[in-house]
């Protein structure tokens, strides 16, 4: 039931209670693998409120689990979409920072000189000897670094309300034993009182490297554009999710252009590149086409969150088959996003190459989803997926 064939990597929005930390989270799974704690910076961006400047970009605090070998064992970082539930008011946790720039150059220069593991007092210390400049102290326990005309570099400044709580549970990609891995890392997080929060999302990163055809790549477009809706709904998304949405359709018309599939991935990416495509969506198809090493993957982003393996599974193995359907097909027609119909559903999963026990699953999910909008079957979803927990209220498990 568990059995996964493809290289998956796992993002998993979590929040810790008051009084605890992402930190602490890492530190429990450490402890579990007989590991090391790795404090680091995680690079984000926000939306600004600053005339001229649209984003700033964010290193913020995480903490990376590390086997005796170096390897990744799972990362616990910051994610500054999950604010519900936070006190806005609490004051700074001692030691804990984040730096803010207007550059994201800048930023990555910060990244590579800079050690997460210094104070707010030291860490741009190496930045400012890179620029033959100073620090300067500003109030509330900022700090300022500037060049020699005056032009902003960075600021570090104290993390406050409550900002270490929210913990973004990734995992490196993972081959095999997708679940007892899964179960190790999310047991630890409820055994410590990990729940889910209001905004919470899992984001599914497969290895993108099947899927470089430019007639597979039209195929998975082509597809998620007629049921991506029916998708959403199926399998419960948050309502509170943000930064998702479909794609948009010059998007559809590039892929179904005559002499697209014909053509070499390499040609393909060129045209593809042209659009301005966001990882902000339902699913990022970025990755595939502005190559990042560490990253070459295409992202599902519209499941909800989970704190047990097997709901994550479920929806892993979804969408590993419809990977796989865009793979084996030879060419799939566009079509328009369809209607919700219980039949039409049932024969999309039934045509997907999905194991029998997992179609069984998903074919019976479809029957308990109701019209009504707030899709409240989701709440169902969550506690038949999972063995009772008795330590926490079941409203301590749902989305919002």
């Amino acid at each position: 039931m568990s059995f996964l064939n493809w290289k998956i990597g796992f993002e998993i929005e979590l929040m810790s209670p008051r009084g605890r930390s992402r930190q602490d989270l890492a530190e429990l799974i450490a402890q579990q693998y007989d590991a090391k704690v790795r404090r680091v910076f995680h690079p984000q961006s926000e939306l600004s409120q600053v005339p001229g400047t649209p984003l700033f970009q964010n290193l913020t605090l995480g903490f990376e689990v590390l086997d005796k070998h170096e390897c990744l064992i799972a990362r616990c970082v910051d994610d500054l979409t999950l604010l519900e539930n936070l006190d806005k008011t609490a004051k700074p946790k001692p030691g804990w920072y984040r730096i803010v720039s207007d550059d994201s150059r800048l930023l990555q220069l910060v990244e590579s000189q800079a050690d997460a593991a210094d104070s707010i007092a030291d860490v741009l210390k190496p930045i400012a000897s890179l620029f033959s400049t100073h620090l300067e102290e500003g109030p509330s326990g900022m700090v300022r670094i500037a060049d020699r005309t005056g032009n902003p570099i960075a600021i570090a400044a104290p993390l406050p309300g409550e900002r270490e709580r929210p913990c973004e549970l990734i995992t490196p990609p993972i081959e095999t034993n997708h679940s007892d891995r899964l179960e190790i890392l999310l047991s630890a997080a409820r055994s410590i009182g990990f729940t889910i929060p209001v905004e919470g999302a899992t984001h599914l990163h497969f290895d993108a490297t099947p899927l470089c055809s430019a007639r597979v790549f039209a195929n998975l477009v082509n597809l998620l554009w007629t049921h991506g809706e029916n998708l959403k709904r199926l399998v419960g998304t948050n309502p509170n999710c943000r930064r998702l949405g479909m794609w948009d359709e010059e998007l559809l018309v590039l892929v179904n252009q005559s002499d697209f599939c014909q053509l070499s991935w390499s040609d393909a990416k060129t045209r593809l590149a042209k659009l301005e495509l966001t990882k902000y969506c339902d699913f990022n198809i970025k990755n595939l086409i502005h190559t990042i090493p560490s990253k070459f993957t295409f992202e599902a982003r519209i499941f909800p969150s989970w704190i047990y393996a097997q709901p994550i599974i479920e929806v892993a193995a979804l969408m590993e088959a419809i990977l796989r359907y865009a793979i084996e097909a030879s060419q799939i027609s566009p079509t328009a996003s369809l209607e919700w119909k219980s039949e039409s559903v049932q024969e999309f999963l039934k045509a997907l190459p999905l194991d029998e026990n997992y179609c069984s699953i998903w074919l019976s999910r479809v029957t308990k989803v109701i019209s009504d909008k707030k899709n409240t079957y989701v709440d169902e979803f969550r506690l038949t997926s999972a063995p009772l927990d008795t330590s926490h209220s079941t409203l301590d498990h749902s989305v919002g």
